[in-house]
């Protein structure tokens, strides 16, 4: 079957996209997505976004910055990507953060990771 040239293809329920030979005009990097954040009484700053996670982990430096120190042992454990597993340092329960100008409760696992403390 040959792709024929200007011809209107009516979509059907099964047909989500129609291809063409013109590639989408290249767009410029937007950079990371970050938001204002503040947890309890303290400023995080600008956090990145990842619009895909489903966890939220905190880094056991940004808690010591914050000076939280009400930290509950947890059961939690992360399996990660190579199959080896970590465990948290401990959960604060029902921390408020401030997301932009949305406040909600989150309960935070804070971990030990030596990469998570490069972080600010």
């Amino acid at each position: 079957m040959k792709l024929e040239h200007d011809k209107i293809v009516p979509l059907i329920e099964e047909c989500s996209a129609i291809l063409k030979r013109k590639l989408p005009k290249k767009l410029k990097d937007p950079g990371s997505f970050s938001i204002p954040c503040e947890i309890g009484q303290g400023t995080v700053g600008r956090a990145l976004c990842d619009l895909g996670a489903s966890i939220n982990l905190m880094p056991l430096a940004i808690m010591k910055k914050l000076g939280i120190e009400e930290v509950k042992p947890t059961n939690i454990t992360l399996q990660l990507a190579d199959r080896s597993y970590t465990y948290p340092y401990g959960i604060v329960e029902d921390l408020l953060v401030k997301v932009d100008k949305f406040i909600f409760p989150a309960d935070l696992p804070f971990w030990t990771w030596r990469w998570m403390l490069i972080f600010p």
